[in-house]
């Protein structure tokens, strides 16, 4: 079996996604995105912050499209840590006790460009915990002009996050989490896709380490471009942390090709992961985390 834990749709085809023209994957071109690279299930990530696309797409939609096709996604949640008041104080539990109980397993893709120590955003993380939601975030490099929570080279703000909310799942994605894999890391190369060897000390690998409540959304290229840039380590962290690492693709237009579900298919026919890793990764950790009960 297969989930992508990362995917991305509109209930209806609207304003393009970008100036290029391209607009979101429809749930029916999903479905034959997936049917042809043998992936089961996918879970549908709402984009609700104006800074991550044009369109925007509601929980409302994804749980329209989730009641159409029940055997094929399953819904994330989602909330712009300024939604309900604009303030720390918010009571965002009213809206994720909500978004849970008609069966949302967990909040993302978080994309408002705040940073990870701003009181908006752990306010955020606060009502996840309480409400048992698993996070799903992309990290942006600076405040203005990106998308995602703002962090700085090191991932410090995430690894404060990790530390103050023990009992939450965060998992991580985009070029700035994962090009942290690398301890020669710079910053001008950080939201990026760095080619070569993986140096010794890489934050990632630390925060990992330390803080079992961090997760891996092996997804996009920033995630593909991670674990095959040094094939050999990229095996090796597959194994090592095979048990924090969650398939995905961040499919957002029918024009993608992602390649992930192949290269895992490959390792384990290689013989360059196990098939515990191998089964880890395309499918139970989702299923464990998000609590599907398959």
């Amino acid at each position: 079996m297969f989930i992508d834990a990362h995917l991305h749709t509109v209930a209806v085809p609207g304003l393009p996604r970008s100036t290029a023209g391209e607009g979101f994957a429809t749930p029916e071109e999903l479905i034959a995105m997936m049917d042809r690279t043998g992936v089961d299930k996918g879970v549908l990530l709402p984009c609700v912050s104006p800074e991550c696309a044009f369109q925007l797409s509601t929980t409302e939609d994804v749980l329209g499209v989730c009641a159409r096709y029940p055997e094929r996604f399953i819904p994330f949640c989602n909330l712009d840590p300024r939604a309900l008041g604009n303030a720390p104080g918010s009571d965002l539990s009213f809206a994720l006790r909500y978004y849970r109980e008609r069966g949302c397993r967990g909040l993302g893709e978080i994309t408002a460009n705040l940073p990870f120590t701003d009181p908006l955003v752990r306010n955020l993380f606060t009502h996840c915990a309480a409400c048992h939601l698993p996070v799903l975030f992309h990290i942006a490099p600076a405040q203005g002009g990106y998308y995602g929570l703002v962090d700085s080279l090191g991932l410090p703000g995430l690894a404060q996050s990790l530390r103050d909310f023990p009992e939450l799942v965060f998992i991580g994605h985009s070029q700035p989490f994962w090009a942290e894999i690398s301890g020669d890391l710079t910053e001008a190369a950080r939201n990026s896709y760095p080619p070569g060897p993986i140096a010794a000390g890489g934050a990632l690998i630390r925060w990992l380490d330390e803080f079992p409540n961090l997760c891996c959304g092996w997804d996009a290229g920033s995630g593909y471009n991670a674990l095959t840039r040094d094939a050999e380590f990229g095996y090796r962290f597959m194994e090592t942390y095979r048990d924090r690492i969650l398939f995905g693709t961040d499919i957002c237009s029918p024009l993608n090709t992602h390649q992930h579900a192949q290269y895992l298919r490959a390792a384990r026919a290689e013989g360059k992961i196990s098939e515990a890793a191998f089964e880890a990764i395309s499918w139970r950790n989702a299923n464990r985390l998000f609590q599907l009960g398959l």
